[in-house]
Order: structure tokens, then sequence, then C-alpha cells
């Protein structure tokens, strides 16, 4: 049975920036967006604003839905990630509550598509999703609980 990873990322933008997360990943320093995998108990949405807070301390609701992506990572391991937008009218200082996550940076569109250091080419395309405008209403994800009988 096909069994994806279900996944969540937030492009934050502020002031012509966006945030990326720094971790260390095989001794290596790699960037990626606020992002991780969707937990059993959470919406879409929670897992968002979940993923936000622990890598990079901020407290924020998305606004947008830019994309979904299916992806396969170069190890064979399937994903569907959904991809949020939060805009911000100020960079913030970012204070990772996650352990894994070394530190963060307010970076500019062509330092992410000219950096060697992406975890993923999904942080670039996001990226890339973002600049072309395309934002959907958060009405399109809905969390539904079956009634009662």
């Amino acid at each position: 049975m096909f069994s994806p990873h279900v996944t969540v990322a937030c492009v934050v933008h502020a002031q012509n920036k966006f945030l990326v997360v720094e971790e260390t990943i095989n001794g290596k320093a790699l960037w990626n967006q606020p992002a991780g995998h969707l937990e059993a108990d959470e919406t879409l949405l929670q897992a968002a604003e979940r993923e936000l807070w622990e890598e990079a301390g901020i407290q924020a609701k998305p606004q947008a839905l830019l994309k979904v992506h299916q992806w396969v990572a170069p190890d064979g391991t399937p994903f569907i990630r959904f991809l949020f937008l939060v805009e911000m009218e100020q960079q913030t200082v970012a204070n990772p509550q996650d352990g894994d996550i070394d530190c963060c940076h307010w970076v500019t569109a062509e330092q992410i598509f000219s950096s060697h250091c992406l975890r993923s080419p999904l942080v670039a395309e996001s990226i890339r999703c973002y600049l072309q405008n395309e934002k959907y209403p958060l009405t399109l994800l809905n969390s539904y609980v079956s009634p009662s009988i």
C-alpha cells in the first residue's frame, strides 16, 4: 500500500526576504523552510503553525495555501507536502525551539536560488511558487468529523 509522508512547510516572507531554518545533516549545514510531518492528532494548519513555532520560535497563522507537491526524495521516500504562506510585516527575530535547528536566516530569493546548501529542491521550488503569486484560500482544506448517528 502506498504510504507517503505527509508534511507541511511555510514560506515566511517579510520585507523582501524569506525565512530559512538551518540544520546540520550528515555534517553539512542545510537550509529549509520551517517544515515537518503532520501528526495524527492535528489538522494541516495546526501542523504548519506548530512547525513554525518549533523550528523558528515564531507564532503566526498561515494566510494561504501556495501549493501541494507530490515528491519522491532521492532515497525513494514519497512525500505529499502542503506549502503554506505566512506574510509578516517585519522580519522577526527567530528563536528555534527545536534542538535540531541550528539557527534561522532572513535571505533573498536570489540567495536561495544560488545556494548549494538546500535540503531539497523543494526549498527553491517553494520560493518560485511564492513568486508566481498564485495563492489559494485556506478554506480548500477542511477537517471532517463524522456525525454521531
